[in-house]
C-alpha cells in the first residue's frame, strides 16, 4: 500500500466553513438536475418541440456530466482545490445564466451543457475534499452532511419546479438558482482552502477520447433503451462503442505512468465490494423514482402534483437521516447499517410487487418511506466505506469512478426497468390491447425483480468483512 499523503491542519472553523461551501455547491448543482422533468411540458410548448427533442435537455446534461466526472481525477491532480472549485461553480453559473436568458432551444441546450461541465467537477471534488479534511473515524459524519444536500435537493426539486412553472415562466427556475450559485462563489473566495497536493500529471488525450466514447456511449445507449428497441442502432451501436472504448481505456490506463483513471482502486476488496453493492441499489432506486410516478399518474390517474407529494415524505426522510446515518457509521461501520437498510429495501420493494388498483395512497407513501429509510442507511455508508478502503493517493480516482458508476447505474436502472415493464405489459395485454391491469402487471414485475436484486445485495453485504471499529470495510487487496 502506498504511503498516505500528509494532511494540513485546519481549525474547526475552517473545516466547517469549507464544508458549508461544498454543501451549498452540491445542493444547487443537484437541485438543477431535478428541475427539467416537471418544466419540460412548458418548455416543449414554448419552443414547439417534440418529447424526443425535449428529452435532450436531460440527456445532453447527463452525457456531459458523465464525461466530466472521469476526467475530474486528472483535474484534481493538475489544479488546486480552490482553483478547481471556483472554476466549476463559475462554469455552472455561466451555464445557468445562458439557460435563463435562452430565447432559442439551442441556447437552452447549450446552457444545460455548460452547467453540466461545472456540476461534473463539483460532485467528485466534494468527496475528495471531505476525505482529505476528516480523519477516517469522522468521515461518516462529514459524508452524512454532504448526503443531506445530495438527498434534500432531489426531494424538493420536482415540487419546487412545479410551483415555479405553475406561477411563473419556466426560465425563472434558473433565475432562482443563479443567486445561490453566485453567493456560494463569493463565500468560496474567502473561505475555500487548498486541500491535498498538486502532482501536475500529464493528460493522456487518447485516454480522454476513450473515456468520452466509453462512458458517453454507455450512458447514451442506456438512455435510448427506454424509448427504442434494444437491438436498434440507437441503442446497440452506442453500447458496443462504449463497451469497446472502455476496454481500450482500461488497457491504456494500466500501462500509463499518468493514467487518466487509475484502475488500481479495484485491487482493494473493500472498494470492489462496496461499489458493486452500491451499483445494484442505485439502479433500483433510480428505476423506482421513474416508475412510481408512472403507476400513480398513468395507472391510477392521479395528477403530477399528487404523485410528487407521494414521493416527498420519503425523500425528506432520506435527507434528514443522512447526517444521523453518518454518525452511526462512525460508531458501527458500514456492514451493520447497510444490512439493516437492505432488509428494509428488500421488504418494501417486494411489497410494491403486490399492490393493485385499489391500494390506498397512504400505503404507497409508507412503503416508499420504508424504502428511502433503507437507502439512507445503505448508500452513504457504502460510499464512505469504499473510500476508506483505498489509500489517500488514490482517492481522486476512487471518487471519479464511484460517481461515474452512479451515473451508469441510474441510467441502466431506468432503461432496464422501463423495458421490463413494457415487455410484461404487452405480454399480458388483452386481445392486443394494453389495459390498466396489463400495465399494473408490468409495474409489479419490475418491483419483484428489483426486490430480488436487493436480496442479492443483502447477501453480499452479510458476507462482507469489516474491521472492528468505524473505519469501514477491510482494505486488504
Amino acid at each position: 500500500m502506498e504511503a498516505p499523503i500528509e494532511k494540513e491542519n485546519y481549525s474547526k472553523r475552517q473545516v466547517l466553513s469549507i464544508l458549508g461551501v461544498i454543501v451549498m455547491g452540491s445542493f444547487v448543482t443537484i437541485l438543477n438536475q431535478t428541475l427539467m422533468s416537471t418544466a419540460l411540458p412548458s418548455i416543449m410548448k414554448e419552443f414547439s418541440i417534440t418529447t424526443t427533442q425535449g428529452q435532450w435537455l436531460t440527456t445532453a446534461y447527463m452525457l456531459i456530466n458523465g464525461i466530466m466526472i472521469p476526467i475530474s481525477a486528472y483535474l484534481v491532480g493538475r489544479f488546486t482545490t480552490r482553483q478547481l472549485y471556483l472554476f466549476a461553480m463559475l462554469f455552472f453559473s455561466l451555464g445557468t445564466f445562458v439557460a435563463a436568458i435562452s430565447t432559442q432551444y439551442w441556447m437552452l441546450i447549450g446552457g444545460r451543457m455548460i452547467q453540466a461541465v461545472g456540476a461534473g467537477i463539483v460532485l467528485p471534488l466534494q468527496m475528495i475534499v471531505i476525505l482529505y479534511m476528516y480523519p477516517i473515524e469522522k468521515r461518516g459524519y462529514a459524508m452524512g452532511i454532504i448526503g443531506l444536500a445530495m438527498n434534500f435537493a432531489p426531494a424538493i426539486g420536482p415540487t419546487f419546479s412545479g410551483w415555479v412553472v405553475q406561477n411563473f415562466e419556466w426560465n425563472r427556475l434558473f433565475y432562482f438558482i443563479l443567486p445561490i450559485a453566485l453567493i456560494d462563489i463569493i463565500i468560496a473566495l474567502f473561505v475555500m482552502k487548498n486541500v491535498g497536493e498538486v502532482s501536475r500529471p500529464k493528460l493522456d488525450y487518447v485516454s480522454v477520447i476513450y473515456s468520452t466514447l466509453g462512458f458517453g456511449g454507455l450512458l447514451f445507449g442506456f438512455s435510448n433503451a427506454s424509448s427504442n428497441p434494444f437491438f436498434s442502432m440507437m441503442v446497440l451501436l452506442p453500447l458496443v462503442v462504449g463497451a469497446v472504448s472502455l476496454i481500450l481505456l482500461v488497457k491504456r490506463c494500466n500501462k500509463s505512468a499518468f493514467p487518466l483513471l487509475d484502475f488500481a482502486v479495484f485491487r482493494y476488496k473493500g472498494y470492489r465490494t462496496s461499489i458493486l453493492i452500491s451499483f445494484v441499489i442505485t439502479a433500483g432506486m433510480f428505476g423506482s423514482i421513474l416508475l412510481i410516478p408512472i403507476y400513480l399518474q398513468t395507472i391510477r390517474g392521479f395528477s403530477p402534483m399528487t404523485s410528487g407529494m407521494v414521493l416527498l415524505p420519503g425523500s425528506i426522510l432520506m435527507a434528514v437521516m443522512s447526517p444521523i446515518t453518518g454518525r452511526l457509521f462512525d460508531n458501527y461501520g458500514a456492514k451493520k447499517l447497510a444490512a439493516f437498510g437492505l432488509v428494509l429495501i428488500t421488504a418494501a420493494t417486494a411489497a410494491f410487487g403486490f399492490i393493485d388498483l385499489e391500494t390506498p395512497i397512504a400505503t404507497i407513501v409508507l412503503l416508499q418511506m420504508v424504502r428511502t429509510l433503507g437507502f439512507s442507511t445503505t448508500l452513504m455508508p457504502l460510499q464512505t466505506a469504499a473510500f476508506n478502503a483505498v489509500p489517500m493517493g488514490l482517492v481522486s480516482h476512487a471518487s471519479a469512478m464511484f460517481n461515474t458508476q452512479r451515473q451508469l447505474a441510474g441510467s441502466l436502472g431506468t432503461a432496464l426497468f422501463v423495458v421490463i415493464m413494457t415487455i410484461v405489459s404487452q405480454a399480458t395485454a388483452t386481445n392486443g390491447q394494453v389495459t390498466l391491469l396489463a400495465d399494473l402487471a408490468g409495474f409489479r414485475a419490475v418491483f419483484i425483480i428489483v426486490g430480488l436484486f436487493s436480496l442479492i445485495a443483502l447477501i453480499m453485504t452479510l458476507l462482507m468483512k469489516e474491521e472492528r471499529g468505524a473505519v469501514g470495510i477491510i482494505d486488504a487487496e
